[in-house]
């Protein structure tokens, strides 16, 4: 082997690890009981969703239907480029476009970011098929109406999947956003909160 292919051989296997190295400057926390969404990197909140998780609550067991709780991570992102309200079903395009708040229509369109378990809790959410995705049915975000998933409104969630790469956490709560982010709390509550840590200090 030549110099110059040792050269190019080294090149391309730094681009493919670069290619597949996991998104470690995204985080997505998600709150159950606000039904919203925060994305952060590199530890700063950088936009708030609104959601809608599954009605059935929280869990993890198969047939549950519910949202499971704890961190996850991206391991697919299905949908690269397809128009918005583009029809997913077994995570392969239809052909279908469908427009918001189509009557009687629930599916999956524009992205699905697939997420794994990384704990006990949520070991069962990769086979499970737990996404965050679109919805047609935007009137109902806000609203725990899903099966499982995290749904988002289409523009949104083409926003989270243009940002956010595989292997980024996620992480969902049964608490306010504002107990994991608390640069999200309202300035009020802020600053309530540093006067009381100015005071003990002073104490």
């Amino acid at each position: 082997m030549t110099i110059r292919s040792a050269c190019f051989l080294i090149a391309v296997s730094i681009c493919l690890t670069s290619c597949v190295a996991p998104d470690t400057h995204h985080q997505v926390i998600i709150s159950i009981p606000e039904q919203r969404m925060a994305l952060l990197e590199d530890g700063a909140p950088i936009a708030t969703y609104p959601v809608s998780t599954s009605k059935y609550g929280t869990a993890d067991f198969p047939g549950s239907y519910g949202t499971p709780l704890g961190d996850l991570e991206i391991v697919d992102k299905i949908g690269e480029s397809a128009p918005s309200g583009t029809v997913f079903k077994d995570r392969r395009r239809t052909g279908e476009i469908v427009s918001v708040n189509s009557p009687g229509r629930d599916p999956i369109v524009s992205r699905i970011l697939w997420l794994k378990g990384k704990e006990p809790q949520n070991a069962s959410a990769y086979g499970r098929y737990i996404y965050i995705h679109g919805t047609p049915e935007e009137r109902n975000i806000g609203l725990p109406v899903s099966y499982g998933c995290i749904r988002m409104r289409s523009r949104d969630v083409i926003e989270v999947y243009d940002r956010v790469g595989k292997g980024a956490q996620v992480t969902i709560v049964d608490a306010p956003l504002e107990a994991f982010v608390p640069s999200l709390a309202p300035v009020a509550t802020r600053i309530a909160t540093a006067g009381e840590l100015l005071n003990k200090l002073n104490r």
